[in-house]
């Protein structure tokens, strides 16, 4: 599917600030007399965000690896359709919290269900679209949990699913982002998430600056 804007996504453990980076991107390019398009994954339009509730909600726990795959794409083709695409035809800058990216690590790698699964559902969902650009934000296996604990015991709500899972699991996450850095550099792109939020910010911006 052709397309005439810029697509950056943002990857990255729960817990490594990449939302906050995010939406500093956005305030920073939208400064810039830029249009830009925020949207997250899973989520974005209003039917995205009811599959979300489903996927992220701590009650469902018995969801089985093939039906949670299976709703983050429904979710997804839901996010190209009716955001992404058109954002892209009409020029304009997009960026993402999330996107097939997260499905290979989480379902691929840390479910076992394989990156041809994963490569199988993305045809399908989203018809050739992929990020010119990805914000990796790294941050250990074991500090992401604690972060995202931390936050979730601070602002209680429901959708700590993914957050519940073992810290075997988000290893096996973690190990899976670095192969991937590692298999695709000119696209995706390690950035510190150790430091403060502000030396995060600049890194970001010192990548982004060279593409847009």
């Amino acid at each position: 599917m052709a397309t005439g804007g810029f697509f950056i996504t943002f990857e990255g453990m729960d817990g490594s600030g990449k939302t906050t980076q995010m939406h500093r991107l956005a305030a920073r390019l939208r400064a810039m007399g830029r249009t830009v398009l925020e949207t997250v994954e899973p989520g974005g339009p209003p039917i995205a965000q009811k599959i979300r509730r489903i996927l992220l909600d701590s009650a469902n726990q018995e969801l089985s690896a093939t039906t949670e795959i299976l709703l983050y794409f429904a979710s997804r083709a839901q996010n190209v359709d009716q955001w992404i695409a058109p954002a892209l035809q009409r020029g304009e800058i997009v960026l993402c919290d999330r996107f097939t990216d997260s499905s290979l690590v989480y379902q691929g790698c840390g479910r076992g269900l394989g990156a041809g699964t994963v490569e199988a559902l993305d045809r399908i969902a989203c018809r050739g679209i992929k990020p010119h650009l990805t914000l990796l934000v790294d941050v250990d296996a074991e500090d992401s949990l604690a972060r995202a604990r931390a936050r979730n015991a601070a602002e209680p709500h429901c959708e700590t699913r993914m957050d519940d899972q073992s810290i075997e699991f988000h290893r096996k996450v973690y190990d899976a982002y670095h192969a991937l850095a590692a298999a695709e550099p000119d696209r995706v792109k390690l950035v510190n998430g150790r430091t403060d939020m502000d030396s995060i910010e600049r890194e970001v911006w010192g990548i982004v600056s060279v593409y847009v």
